[in-house]
Formats: structure tokens, C-alpha cells, sequence
């Protein structure tokens, strides 16, 4: 008998049928005698829906009373899950974050979690029950709800499967795997079999929605296999787990876009030390994470700054710049624009070379401008046009074969 902990996503569950067709999949691992922890999300749309209906009432909404709206969504899904089960003749229960001892910092709207107790999770196991359990939630020390980022759900899996010791951890969506690019921008796009922690964790904070990039640094930490694989199929999905020497035979894995980027430019601004820090210090006390950063030569002893956030920040870091700029005297900020963020990953580019003339050539070749570049040892990045990223990420794919 094996422990598994399973995470459904929101179209996995997305309606009634569809959480009846997970509760048919979770009764038959029952049926083979495993022990089965079920995460599950709010149902495709829900957690938009509660973000829109917040807006209407404040634009700029209190992130406590936001995590206290968005656990919501998880907690219908949980308790419907749970319904289910028991109309199949399976004894399930089901539990918040906080009810499964899952306790974060106080980070509202992006909290990290701390420590994981598991409830009383072990009990209902022990008593043959299915434990469903909120996933993207948990509670502060203080007893306030807290939520874990978008995606948040995904690291709810995974950090139960570690504290659990689990013998197996599936991530349920609503694809087959994790494939060599967005299938549905590239129609070429092959599955991948097995890859690393550090190429999915690329290619997660690179744009790649299949994975939240935290659940995939926690898995890392912590050792946890796990395979990505589809909720609507019982086709094989991608494991993930440490690198493995022959996955460095593939030079490339797989190419990302992320759409959700602006690009921020900070101009005149006094070209000596301690003032870049004195800027990424104040965005990152309120949280703001920054992306691709470039800093133009300096004139006259003054510079400029350019660096992308995420859409969803873009507005705060707007106001946390205004108060930077005006202590430091004639500087400026500008919002200069949404762009999209095109990537290549694999850790093969450690000991392959050829990888970024091969990268800029295939740009050049199509007539696409770049206008941000960022590396790291298994990543190529930059910042081009949103009206260039189909076509970016289309000749990059080609070009490294990846449909081959």
C-alpha cells in the first residue's frame, strides 16, 4: 500500500461532471489499496471572478480581506469533491489549509509557507478516508488566512507530499505532460519524458504555465519526484526530478513566453554605487519582483535603468518609484509598455556551445527586434514586441528541432 497525494487543477474541476469524472480517477487508486491526499484548486474561473468582483467595489483592494475572498474558491471545490466521493461509496473528507496545518508567513496574497503539522491528516488516513484538502491556501501564526501566489496550488501538493513522506505525487491538468513549447502557439510541440528541477523551474519563471516556479524550487529542495500529466487521459505525463547525465545530451528542452510583462524604465539617475540598490531595494519591500534588467552607459554622470515587472505590478511599482525618484533629484520613471518575454532552456548550454548565435540569428532572420536581454547558465532570455512572440517562439522551436 503507497501514499499518494494528487493536485487537480480549476479545469480539471472546472464543473460538476468534471469533478465527478476526478472522483471516478481517485476511486479507482482506492480501489488498488493507496492512500489518497487530494489538493484541488477553485474551478477554472472562479478565483478571476472574485479578483473582478473585489475590483468593482476598490481598485486597490486590502490583501488580507483578498486572501480571505480568494479561499473561497477552494473551499467550495474541496467540499464538492468530497460529495462526490461519498455518492461513489468512497469515505472522503475534506480540509482547508489551515485544517491541514499548513502554516505560512504573513506575506498576504504571496505568502511562503513555514511549517507543515498535517493536521490531522494522518488520522484519516489511518481511518481509510480520501483527505481533500484546499489547495493555493493556508494561515498565518496569527490565525489570519493566507494565500500562496498564483498557481499556489501546485506548492500545496508538493509541500504535502514532503511533509508526508508520500510515495508518489502527481500533478493533475488539463494537458498531458509538459511539452517542448505551448502546443496551442506551436502546433510541432512534442511532450517531454523526463526533465530536470532546474529546467522546469526555468522555464516556469520564464512564462511556462504548466507549473507554479515556487512548487517546482520547493520539489527541488526537497527532493520530491512528480509527474505532470492530464486529468481528461490516461496517457503517461512528464516526471520531474533531479538531472540526470543523459539529459544533457538534449541541448534545448523547451521554449517559453510570458506575455505578462511591462517594461519599466528609471532615466537619469545618478551613475554611482548604492543607487540601483537603493531602487530594487524599495521595489522589493513592497514585494515587487523584477525581471530583465539593463543599464545604459552612463552620460554626463547620469544613467537609465530599464527593467520589466509583472503586469500585475506594474501600477505599485509606478508609486514605490515616484518616492525613489524624488530623493533622487532629476530622475524620472516611465512605464514604457507590455512586452513579452521569449526564452530558451536546457541545461545541454552548459556544455554545448553555439546556443545564443544560433538564439539572436533565428530573431534576426525574422525581422524581430529585441529590446531586454537577460541569461543564467540554462537559459537564453529577452524582451521583445507582444506582436512578435508567436513568431519568436515558432522559429526558435524550429530552429533548435525540437519538433524532431
Amino acid at each position: 500500500m503507497s501514499l499518494i497525494v494528487q493536485k487537480y487543477g480549476g479545469t480539471s474541476v472546472g464543473d460538476t461532471d468534471r469533478i465527478m469524472n476526478v472522483a471516478r480517477r481517485i476511486k479507482g487508486f482506492v480501489d488498488d489499496g493507496h492512500k489518497v491526499v487530494v489538493v484541488v484548486s477553485a474551478r477554472s474561473g472562479v478565483t478571476n471572478d472574485l479578483i473582478a468582483r473585489a475590483k468593482t467595489l476598490n481598485p486597490e483592494p486590502d490583501e488580507r480581506e483578498m486572501d480571505m475572498l480568494l479561499a473561497v474558491g477552494e473551499q467550495e471545490t474541496i467540499a464538492l469533491t468530497a460529495m462526490a466521493l461519498d455518492s461513489l461509496g468512497v469515505r472522503a473528507v475534506s480540509r482547508t489549509g489551515a485544517q491541514a496545518g499548513i502554516i505560512t508567513d504573513e506575506a498576504h496574497t504571496r505568502a511562503r509557507i513555514t511549517e507543515i503539522t498535517g493536521g490531522d491528516i494522518k488520522k484519516c488516513l489511518d481511518e481509510n478516508k480520501v483527505v481533500i484538502v484546499a489547495g493555493f491556501q493556508g494561515v498565518d501564526k496569527t490565525g489570519n488566512v493566507t494565500t500562496l501566489g498564483r498557481g499556489g496550488s501546485d506548492l500545496s501538493a508538493i509541500a504535502l507530499a514532503a511533509a508526508l513522506k508520500a510515495d508518489l505525487c502527481q500533478i493533475y491538468t488539463d494537458v498531458s505532460g509538459i511539452y517542448t513549447a505551448d502546443p496551442r502557439i506551436v502546433t510541432s510541440a512534442r511532450k517531454i519524458s523526463e526533465m530536470s528541477y532546474e529546467e522546469l523551474l526555468e522555464m516556469a519563471s520564464m512564462g511556462s504555465k504548466v507549473m507554479q516556479a515556487r512548487s517546482v524550487e520547493f520539489a527541488q529542495k526537497h527532493n520530491v519526484v512528480f509527474e505532470v500529466k492530464s486529468s481528461f487521459n490516461n496517457e503517461p505525463g512528464t516526471i520531474v526530478k533531479s538531472e540526470a547525465p543523459s539529459l544533457e545530451d538534449v541541448v534545448i528542452s523547451g521554449v517559453a513566453v510570458d506575455r505578462n510583462q511591462t517594461k519599466v524604465t528609471v532615466s537619469e539617475i545618478p551613475d554611482k554605487p548604492g543607487t540601483a540598490a537603493e531602487i530594487f531595494q524599495k521595489l522589493g519591500e513592497a514585494g515587487i519582483v523584477v525581471d530583465m534588467i539593463v543599464q545604459n552607459i552612463s552620460r554626463g554622470g547620469k544613467a537609465n535603468l530599464t527593467f520589466t515587472v509583472s503586469k500585475d505590478d506594474a501600477s505599485k511599482a509606478e508609486r514605490v518609484l515616484d518616492n525613489v525618484c524624488k530623493t533622487l533629484r532629476g530622475s524620472n520613471v516611465c512605464i514604457t509598455g507590455d512586452i513579452a518575454k521569449v526564452s530558451v532552456v536546457g541545461t545541454g548550454m552548459r556544455s554545448h556551445s553555439g546556443v545564443a548565435a544560433k538564439f539572436f540569428r533565428t530573431l534576426a532572420a525574422n525581422n524581430i527586434n529585441i529590446q531586454v536581454i537577460t541569461t543564467s547558465e540554462i537559459k537564453i532570455s529577452v524582451g521583445i514586441s507582444l506582436d512578435d512572440a508567436e513568431k519568436a517562439v515558432n522559429a526558435l522551436h524550429s530552429a533548435f528541432e525540437l519538433d524532431k
